[in-house]
């Protein structure tokens, strides 16, 4: 939608004005997470890899370590930013409910790895137990498909849609008979 002069909204002409005014808000909705994600999965990335190299720690407790922290600092942002401009519910019912469905996202990247370095790992171990097939298998694969379970469930369940209020019973257009 544009506004003219005096402030009235009106659609954009064409294909791709309707497009942006149909899509606009979950292009906007879709970037921010994208960078609380990204700012998040640096997070994840230094410390897993830090984790794992530096103080060696098997790689899958380096993976849930890093995640979890990684998941407090994606919550921060997305419930003050991405999504700040949605109806809040009780601060332990989202932290909750984020952290569950981060637990979700955190199984499908773990799983990835167990499946690159445990499974194919036993048929190829000179490509599959290394460090390089590790960060592919959890932080493309995994964080990938996590990542697109992430923004569908934190839109549907954690940061609900306001609700449109519901319409008294009397109103004064049914009092007037109109």
């Amino acid at each position: 939608m544009t506004r003219d002069q005096e402030g009235t909204s009106h659609p954009r002409p064409g294909l791709f004005g309707a497009l942006v005014d149909r899509f606009g808000h979950l292009v906007r909705e879709l970037s921010k997470f994208a960078t609380v994600g990204g700012l998040a999965f640096l997070v994840d990335f230094a410390l897993f890899n830090y984790l794992a190299s530096g103080r060696q720690m098997p790689p899958l407790a380096a993976k849930t370590i890093s995640t979890v922290i990684a998941a407090t600092v994606a919550f921060l942002g997305n419930r003050f930013w991405t999504w700040r401009h949605r109806q809040r519910s009780h601060p332990a019912r989202e932290y909750a409910l984020f952290f569950f469905f981060n637990a979700v996202g955190l199984g499908i990247a773990v799983g990835c790895l167990a499946v690159s370095r445990y499974g194919l790992g036993r048929i190829w171990p000179e490509v599959f137990q290394t460090a390089l097939a590790d960060n592919i298998a959890s932080f493309v694969v995994g964080t990938g498909l996590g990542t697109l379970f992430r923004f569908w469930s934190y839109r549907r369940f954690v940061f609900v849609e306001a609700g449109t209020p519901p319409v008294p019973e009397t109103s004064p257009d049914r009092e007037s008979g109109a």
